[in-house]
C-alpha cells in the first residue's frame, strides 16, 4: 500500500468502521475465520483499539477473540538470555511465534476446529497462565494485537497500524523501555508498516486520531 492521506477521526467512529468493514471480510484462503491485525508500539496502545472493534462487532452481532502477542511472550529464561535490554533478542525472540501458529493461527485454518489459546505464558509470574481454550465460532474474528506483527508472515486477511512519529513514540515510551526504541526504527525501515498495512492509524495527539486505508 502507498502512502495514504489520512482524515480526523474519533476512536469510536474508527471503531465502528472498521467493524463495518470486518462485516463483510473474505479470507483469501477461505477460512471461515477473518484475522485480524492491529498492530503498533506498547505506547501506541494498539489493543484498545481491538478492545473498542471488538465490542462494535458485538453490538452487530459478529463474535470476535482479541489476543494479545503479550500473552505469548517466552518465558524469562530465554527472553532475557542475553540481558534485559537486549535489542537484537527483544526484536527477533520474545515472542513465541510457534505457539501462535500452533495455538492461535492453526485452528482457524481451513478444516481447523476454531479452539484457540487466547493466551499460553504470563510474563509477570514467569508461568504458565493454564488459560481455557475458547472455541471461536465460524465468522468469529481474530483480533491480534502486539508490536511488530507485520514482519512474521502471520495469515492476516487484514492489517491496521497504529503509527506514533519517532518524537511522539520517545515521548509516550516510559524511560525503562526506552531501550526498545532502536528496535522499532529497524521494524519502520525493514517492514514500513505505515506503508503496507491496509489501514494506518496516526495517534500522536491520542486524543485527535487520524485514519486512512
Amino acid at each position: 500500500m502507498g502512502r495514504v492521506r489520512l482524515e480526523a477521526i474519533t476512536w469510536e467512529r474508527l471503531g465502528d468502521v472498521l467493524a463495518d468493514r470486518l462485516l463483510d471480510l473474505k479470507p483469501a484462503d477461505d477460512s471461515p475465520w477473518p484475522r485480524v491485525a492491529f498492530d503498533g508500539a506498547p505506547a501506541a496502545r494498539p489493543q484498545d483499539l481491538a478492545e473498542r472493534v471488538s465490542e462494535a462487532l458485538r453490538i452487530r452481532g459478529r463474535p470476535s477473540l482479541v489476543v494479545g502477542t503479550q500473552g505469548f511472550l517466552r518465558p524469562a529464561s530465554l527472553r532475557l538470555e542475553y540481558g534485559r535490554q537486549d535489542v537484537e533478542a527483544y526484536y527477533d525472540g520474545w515472542v513465541d511465534t510457534g505457539a501462535l501458529w500452533r495455538e492461535v493461527f492453526g485452528p482457524l485454518e481451513p478444516g481447523g476446529d476454531g479452539r484457540v489459546l487466547p493466551d499460553l505464558w504470563d510474563p509477570d509470574t514467569d508461568r504458565a497462565t493454564r488459560s481455557p481454550y475458547v472455541r471461536l465460532p465460524p465468522g468469529g474474528v481474530l483480533l491480534m494485537h502486539g508490536p511488530l506483527l507485520l514482519r512474521h508472515w502471520f495469515p492476516f486477511d487484514l492489517s491496521v497500524h497504529v503509527l506514533l512519529s519517532p518524537a511522539a513514540l520517545r515521548r509516550r515510551t516510559p524511560e525503562a523501555d526506552q531501550w526498545t526504541l532502536e528496535a522499532f526504527e529497524r521494524y519502520a525501515d525493514e517492514t514500513d508498516p505505515a506503508g503496507t498495512a491496509d489501514v494506518l492509524v496516526r495517534a500522536d495527539d491520542p486524543r485527535h486520531p487520524a485514519w486512512g486505508g
